[in-house]
């Protein structure tokens, strides 16, 4: 006989987690939510990377009791700098920089390493009593049934409940089960990640510089360190982390620089594929897909974590309002209310992202000419930056209560 819970989250990522984090939050304990994960219960999180948190994300992590865990650790992004130069070019001009607060003393954004930042989501779960369930466990399929879904479980475990949230990543096979068609294409670019450490302080500053291959971003991190998200075309890519330390070095260095003083990569190195994918439907009967499940875009804007913090936030209000009603939770009203507030946001960033990198990841005479006038623009007038610095931080547009 199947277990029972009102919300069943398939993936314990920043999305299924900060879901379930929500609706503990505002519908208390009589309010049973299930996370089932593989990955769940093996110990501390190994992510290698670390994350731009926008400021929409991190009122709401803050909200839920998570922020507060990571504080110390977090880096305030106080300055941005873009530059766009060829890589063997000997100075790089800057033709465009974001200052400022959003409110005073409020940065636009901070730089958190993911493992920290799962580790706290994880220990505030099990503080407010969501059951997770891992150790190699996970939602292989679902079966609609006539007043729920029942969430099947390869252990025979299953549980039933009123709707199913797929965050389960985005080869999600939940979403592969409900027949909803992911469009979109490869970029050809891989992402390098690392971490490096610089002799000098970064003072707040992060650094994207455009170069024909992809941007090459210096995201600082807490003491004088910075994580690196490198875009190269996936050959290249390959070529680069085959490299000895020196030949890794030297490479870095060359698009680097040593405006930070000397470096030393101190953290593993790895390349993940560059694609843009969003889903054409981000429900189905009683299934909501979020974060990674139903979008992927390029990291060029470092909006990925926050548009899955944001689908977490909007999915959240809908099953809250629908609960105060008491009405059923996984009803097509509600589920479509998520959909139209998340499915034109993401097009749009998806767009936007898109065309920022096909802009910049070329090295045309003419088209850099073009980009560097409009950059040298946007310069000159402040009422232009602060709009995209609001977009940026997620409070644009409708923005969820747990985001405001």
């Amino acid at each position: 006989m199947a277990g029972k819970a009102d919300l069943v989250i398939a993936g314990g990522g920043f999305a299924g987690l900060g879901l379930a984090l929500a609706l503990k939050t505002e519908l208390g304990a009589g309010f049973s939510v299930v996370i089932v994960d593989p990955v769940l219960g093996k110990g501390p999180s190994r992510d290698p990377r670390s994350s731009s948190i926008a400021t929409g994300a991190r009122r709401f992590l803050e909200k839920l009791g998570v922020w507060q865990a990571v504080a110390d650790q977090a880096q305030p992004i106080l300055d941005m700098v873009i530059t766009d130069s060829k890589l063997d070019d000997p100075i790089r001009p800057s033709f465009l920089s974001f200052a400022g607060d959003v409110e005073p003393g409020e940065p636009f954004g901070h730089m958190v390493e993911n493992r920290l930042l799962l580790d706290a989501l994880v220990a505030r779960a099990e503080t407010l009593g969501v059951e997770l369930r891992g150790q190699g466990a996970s939602v292989s399929r679902y079966k609609l049934t006539e007043d729920g879904i029942t969430a099947e479980l390869p252990s025979g475990d299953d549980i039933a409940t009123q709707l199913l949230a797929a965050a389960d990543g985005g080869r999600s096979r939940l979403r592969e089960q409900a027949g909803i068609a992911m469009h979109g294409w490869d970029y050809g670019q891989s992402g390098i990640v690392t971490t490096v450490e610089h002799e000098l302080d970064h003072e707040g500053r992060a650094e994207e510089h455009f170069l024909p291959a992809g941007p090459f971003a210096i995201l600082p991190l807490t003491g004088r360190r910075s994580s690196l998200v490198w875009t190269e075309r996936t050959g290249e890519a390959n070529r680069i982390l085959s490299l000895d330390d020196a030949g890794f070095h030297a490479e870095l260095e060359r698009r680097f620089g040593l405006k930070l003083g000397e470096l030393k990569v101190i953290g593993p190195r790895a390349a993940f594929p560059l694609s843009m994918r969003i889903a054409r439907n981000f429900i189905a009967d009683r299934l909501a897909l979020v974060g990674d499940a139903a979008h992927i875009i390029h990291p060029i804007a470092g909006q990925g974590l926050n548009m899955g913090i944001r689908d977490a936030a909007a999915l959240a209000e809908c099953v809250v309002d629908a609960a105060a009603l008491g009405l059923d939770i996984g009803s097509p009203d509600v589920l479509e209310r998520y959909q139209r507030w998340r499915r034109f946001d993401t097009v749009s960033m998806g767009i936007a992202t898109d065309g920022l990198n096909r802009l910049f990841s070329n090295d045309h005479d003419a088209i850099r000419l073009v980009r560097d006038v409009g950059l040298g623009l946007v310069e000159r007038f402040p009422a232009a930056k602060r709009l995209f610095i609001r977009e940026a931080t997620g409070l644009t547009g409708t923005v969820p209560r747990l985001m405001r």
